[in-house]
């Protein structure tokens, strides 16, 4: 490592280059392993900002942006702000609007925000107002190309996109307290412009940021509600991934903050397509599991309006959430589960078995949802009589058999 940050300093600039690439590349691979050093790597990276030009600058930002993601909140600390901010908030300030060298830097200060989380406050609000402006400009270009083609230029996007990720880093970082900035701001009229937007990259940017304030400020989220769900709804397209994977991923952030008279209304816009998603033939992991999570969110809020379709996508359910660790996403979805078998308990007979594997793959359930989990399989138990149950048992391999009978005593 000594000898690397060495070399992101040597005067030839294609040295230069090829270090701090390297050094990027071991700050993925090593990630918390860089703390007790993080004091002398900032010291080199900052100093590389006084020595660069122009095209290394855009690798020393990918690195300082890839180090805070790596070291995450350990980034944290008073000294290793004051050192890093006042160098990229230079930057940033004497970078125009429409200069594409802000890419780089708003990506870079999206991975620093999340990581200093409240150390960010003191600059979060000149930062937050840049990026409101760069989206509203954009989609002021936008209408004037479209109504005037002849005279105005369409705009580039990615001042939007980059723009929208780093209001999510703030989101994000920030939690709780970027509430007085959205509420001084049209946050929510810009986002329900961008979720329209007809380039993906935008909508896929606005769905993830929606998710991040839904959880950090859910009181000016919540107003819009009748009119993003819908629209969330119709982006539930498979053929698109990353679209519909933050699109479903937002849905059961919203769908676990309101109440169920206030949900059922919106079960029908969205479970039909997650339920087409869960079954269909090679969606990727990432997406199975943000759909069985919703799916199971939805059901937890409201079990009554998910539950007749139990049998529709239950063993896939099951099958994509055995393998996910234990989080509070988890949990909600597993709680969504049960709710819906007590409601439909004939909706999961034939995949009971799916059903035992996955309540099998906790680690550590919270008491009151290792209960529940215990409550419904000796209920099924009971149900079936001693001798089937012995007979249903007896498929199952033999490391499921023993997981059941430590952790649930059936």
């Amino acid at each position: 490592m000594t000898e690397l940050l060495k070399r992101v300093l040597d005067p030839n600039k294609r040295v230069q280059e090829a270090a701090c690439s390297a050094f990027a590349t071991l700050e993925e691979e090593a990630c918390t392993e860089l703390v007790p050093y993080l004091g002398y790597i900032l010291e080199t990276l900052v100093f590389a900002f006084s020595k660069y030009q122009h095209k290394n600058l855009l690798i020393l930002y990918d690195a300082i942006g890839t180090l805070a993601d790596s070291v995450g909140h350990h980034l944290n600390k008073p000294d290793y702000i004051n050192m890093l901010m006042p160098p990229l908030i230079h930057k940033w300030n004497i970078l125009k609007d429409d200069d594409k060298d802000l890419f780089p830097l708003l990506e870079c200060l999206s991975s620093v925000a999340t990581a200093l989380q409240s150390g960010f406050l003191p600059y979060c609000e000149p930062v937050y107002k840049r990026c409101i402006l760069l989206i509203e400009r954009t989609l002021y270009q936008h209408i004037a190309n479209t109504q005037n083609p002849e005279q105005f230029d369409a705009p580039d996007k990615d001042f939007m996109i980059v723009a929208l990720d780093l209001l999510s880093g703030l989101a994000e970082g920030l939690n709780g307290q970027i509430d007085k900035l959205v509420q001084n701001s049209s946050m929510m009229q810009l986002l329900y412009q961008c979720m329209q937007d007809p380039m993906p990259e935008v909508r896929q940017s606005s769905f993830a940021l929606l998710g991040d304030l839904t959880k950090a400020c859910f009181q000016y989220v919540h107003p819009c509600i009748s009119d993003f769900i819908p629209i969330l709804g119709q982006n539930l397209n498979p053929e698109l991934i990353s679209v519909c994977n933050n699109a479903t991923w937002a849905i059961g952030e919203i769908s676990i903050k309101l109440e169920s008279n206030e949900l059922r209304s919106y079960v029908p816009l969205v479970l039909s397509h997650l339920i087409f998603i869960i079954n269909r033939p090679n969606t990727p992991k990432t997406l199975l599991e943000n759909t069985a999570i919703t799916i199971g969110r939805l059901g937890y809020i409201c079990p009554h309006e998910v539950a007749p379709q139990l049998q529709q996508f239950v063993r896939q359910w099951c099958i994509s959430l055995r393998n996910i660790r234990d989080n509070e996403e988890k949990d909600s979805a597993f709680r969504g589960m049960c709710q819906m078998i007590t409601v439909n308990p004939g909706g999961i007979v034939q995949d009971f078995i799916y059903f035992c594997d996955a309540v099998a793959s906790w680690v550590n359930p919270k008491q009151d949802l290792k209960e529940i989990f215990t409550k419904i399989l000796h209920g099924f138990k009971n149900q079936v009589g001693e001798e089937n149950w012995k007979r249903f048992i007896d498929q199952f391999p033999t490391q499921l058999q023993d997981r059941l009978t430590t952790m649930y005593s059936v």
